[in-house]
């Protein structure tokens, strides 16, 4: 019999289309799961630096490993999210700002996991880690500065950050914030928003009449979810390392707890709270 009678037809994939010969399951052989996820670099990436290895060390360097990837997702929907409403799309804009929703739920509750590590068992090794700090953890200011709140001295008082890291500090203390891609949204609707007078009126009318500007309005909330979502993870992040250093000093060299409780106040949309007191 001719070996091609033997062979199977091709699968097509009603999608995909086009012919493709595509396997699925181990038969294939193309790919596999811990080469796609790139387990061996991954699982290698947890470098203990106390001698002998402190049982909790694993736990701290993973809980904050796993921050910054969700750091990198966090900043890849809000430069999309950023995007679509420059674009119009504000219903795609809306869906990517609520996946951030939930990303920022799952980085409150890490902290419980952080916070099965007693204050003893972290004195091990803190010394160990000094001077790295996690307010050294350029993805987060990048978000920061992306959802509107620049500050140009975080990037005079960064250390030890790389060429690379500080260009990227740069370009998002140029480029445009989620605030500046909504208030775009409001121009683009007829609302006039050159000045924060400007912007106050056209959101109080925006809230007054969501028959007409619903889209904005659930944009408009979609955005200060993300702002009180991002103050509550400050909050717990401050009683945090209350709880498991009290008040010393950061290993950063920061003031520990009391700088982080400076941060508090900060808001990314003071105008979207302010709209509260003038309904």
């Amino acid at each position: 019999m001719d070996s091609a009678q033997e062979r199977p037809e091709p699968t097509v994939d009603p999608v995909i289309g086009g012919g493709d010969d595509i396997h699925f399951g181990e038969s294939g052989a193309l790919l596999t799961y811990g080469g796609y996820l790139q387990l061996p670099r991954l699982l290698s990436a947890q470098q203990l630096e106390s001698v002998p290895p402190a049982h909790d060390e694993l736990l701290f360097i993973t809980i904050h490993q796993v921050y910054e990837l969700w750091f990198q997702q966090l900043l890849h929907e809000a430069e999309t999210a950023r995007d679509a409403m420059a674009d119009g799309q504000l219903w795609w804009a809306k869906h990517l700002l609520h996946r951030m929703h939930v990303i920022a739920r799952v980085l409150i509750h890490q902290i419980d996991v952080l916070e099965t590590m007693t204050p003893q068992d972290f004195l091990v090794f803190r010394q160990k880690l000094s001077p790295a700090s996690g307010f050294q953890s350029v993805q987060f200011r990048e978000l920061e500065f992306l959802s509107g709140a620049k500050d140009r001295a975080f990037v005079r008082r960064f250390r030890g950050i790389t060429d690379d890291e500080r260009a990227r500090l740069a370009r998002r203390l140029g480029e445009p914030t989620l605030w500046d891609a909504f208030t775009g949204v409001l121009g683009a609707r007829g609302l006039p928003s050159d000045t924060d007078e400007e912007i106050s009126a056209a959101l109080v009318a925006v809230a007054r009449d969501r028959a007409n500007h619903a889209e904005v309005w659930e944009l408009a909330e979609a955005l200060i979810q993300h702002d009180e979502l991002a103050a509550a993870w400050r909050a717990r992040h401050v009683t945090m390392v209350e709880r498991m250093i009290g008040t010393k000093t950061g290993t950063g060299g920061s003031s520990g707890a009391a700088y982080l409780s400076s941060r508090l106040p900060l808001r990314y949309y003071p105008l979207l709270w302010d709209l509260r007191s003038e309904l």
